[in-house]
C-alpha cells in the first residue's frame, strides 16, 4: 500500500511548513513538513515544493515499516492514520508498541485510544501533538 493524498495532507497539517531548519521539541533537526532525515542546522532552506517532494520520499519508510509490523492493515484510512503516525515517530515506536498489538489483533475500536497514549515529546505534553493523535485516530475509525 501507499499513503493516499488525506494521509500526506494529515501529515502536512500537522507537521506544519518551515523552510529553514529548526529543532524540533524532541530537539531533532527538521524541515519542510518534518523531515529529519540528513537535516543539520547547515541544511539550506526548502520550498514548499522541495519539501513536499522530501515527505513524500522520506514518506516511504514509514509506509514499508508499517506494511511490515502491521500487514492486516487493508483499509486505505488506516494505513495512513498508522503511517502518520510511525511518520512522526519511527517504526521502533511503532514495534514495540501496544498500538501494533492491538492493531495486529484486530482491536480495532481500541487504537484511537492507544494512540493518545502518545503525546509527549522532551517530556512535554504537547497539544500539537494531542490534536495530532485525535486526528489520526478519526482517521482511523473512519469507515
Amino acid at each position: 500500500m501507499k499513503i493516499s493524498q488525506a494521509g500526506i495532507d494529515l501529515i502536512k497539517r500537522y507537521e506544519g511548513f518551515v523552510s529553514k531548519p529548526y529543532l524540533c521539541p524532541a530537539g531533532v533537526w527538521t524541515v519542510g513538513y518534518g523531515s529529519t532525515r540528513g537535516v543539520t542546522r547547515d541544511t539550506p532552506p526548502v520550498t514548499k515544493e522541495q519539501a513536499e517532494e522530501i515527505l513524500r520520499r522520506d514518506v516511504k519508510s514509514a509506509e514499508a515499516a508499517v506494511m511490515r509490523l502491521c500487514p492486516s492493515l487493508k483499509k486505505q484510512n488506516r494505513f495512513d492514520a498508522i503511517v502518520s503516525f510511525t511518520f512522526n515517530l519511527g517504526a521502533g515506536a511503532l514495534q514495540r508498541s501496544t498500538l501494533r498489538q492491538k492493531i495486529n489483533r484486530k482491536d480495532h475500536l481500541d487504537v484511537p485510544p492507544e494512540l493518545m497514549k502518545w503525546i509527549h515529546a522532551g517530556g512535554r505534553k504537547l497539544p500539537g501533538l494531542v490534536a495530532r493523535r485525535a486526528a489520526e485516530g478519526y482517521m482511523y475509525q473512519d469507515e
